[in-house]
């Protein structure tokens, strides 16, 4: 194929196309004429990929097939009430469905962490490997507190905030392995045991739970959730209940995402508890505790009351009905 003289014999057709698709208003006419000149250009556009592939020719004519197929089919502008939708809609339902998930990711990983910090404490081996006597006790009495007031509050709820959304997000993204997912809770797990036999053997326990549970139920909770969002994706390609493999992994990962944009939300708040309450030194322990409840309340509390009334409005955490593509029926 001559690219040059095909450009030339085609140019005022793609002008045309290009003139109707900036017009705000058409008449009937040129509607019609709109529809038949994306046709006429798509079919261009396969003739000199496959004859000509020249790269700026591919490229103007498929940026003007795209902006065509917009105003052909209409485009979205997303609004203030998409907004409101996500987050009253779409966000609690995808946590709606995977809640038993996140809660026996929870159960497991709370079970691993006492077990890790029992055997921790009744071993003389695992306290050796840690470290010696005056780095366990410096540990327990200084370290594991000075952590929590060795930066500012908003720098350290920033870092807090980036290290677990990072945590979050790899167990989404690579939940599909089932095996990141389960050696991110495990190792999480048996860290936060280990830590709290450290300050068990140093008569430290009460101070380990007065700086962990303000921020922990809920930075933790969000951890489990990731975990058990991404162990679901897994499973769904295990067994993908009657869907075609391809589709349920499709509609599965798209509510999966969508539950990794709403736990960078709720961890950017337990970073801003663990940032400002934590290490306050105003509020009585008591109340940071109740601060780390409420909170965690109001987390669960909008999973299962939002999150089901969403869900029995039809919500899946997907795409909704119009915004993806036609879906064969399938059989119950």
């Amino acid at each position: 194929m001559d690219l040059d003289a095909f450009s030339a014999v085609h140019a005022a057709s793609w002008r045309r196309l290009d003139e109707l698709v900036r017009r705000k208003r058409r008449t009937g006419a040129e509607a019609d004429e709109l529809v038949r000149l994306y046709q006429e250009v798509a079919t261009h556009l396969s003739m000199v990929r496959s004859a000509a592939p020249d790269p700026a020719v591919i490229s103007r004519l498929s940026e003007l097939l795209g902006r065509a197929r917009a105003a052909i089919a209409g485009s979205h502008d997303p609004s203030w009430r998409d907004v409101g939708r996500f987050f009253v809609e779409t966000l609690p339902a995808a946590l709606y469905r995977v809640r038993w998930w996140s809660i026996a990711v929870t159960v497991a990983s709370v079970a691993i962490a006492v077990v890790a910090g029992a055997w921790f404490v009744s071993s003389p081996e695992a306290q050796a490997a840690a470290g010696p006597p005056g780095a366990l006790r410096s540990y327990a009495e200084q370290a594991f507190q000075n952590y929590y007031v060795e930066y500012d509050g908003a720098s350290f709820a920033a870092m807090v905030w980036t290290n677990n959304a990072w945590i979050a997000a790899t167990c989404v993204a690579f939940g599909i392995t089932g095996l990141w997912p389960l050696y991110v809770l495990f190792n999480n797990a048996v860290n936060v045991g280990v830590a709290g036999g450290i300050l068990a053997l140093h008569d430290g326990l009460p101070v380990f739970f007065q700086l962990i549970l303000p921020h922990g139920l809920l930075e933790l909770t969000a951890v489990f959730v990731a975990g058990g969002t991404g162990l679901k994706l897994f499973w769904t390609m295990v067994d993908p209940g009657g869907r075609p493999r391809s589709r349920a992994l499709a509609e599965e990962g798209r509510a999966l995402f969508t539950v990794a944009i709403g736990l960078v939300a709720v961890l950017g708040v337990s970073g801003l508890i663990e940032g400002f309450v934590t290490p306050s030194t105003v509020l009585p322990w008591w109340l940071k505790i109740v601060v780390g409840v409420v909170a965690f309340g109001l987390f669960w509390a909008y999973v299962w009351i939002v999150g089901r009334a969403a869900v029995r409005a039809g919500a899946t955490g997907d795409l909704r009905r119009g915004e993806g593509a036609d879906l064969v029926p399938l059989a119950a």
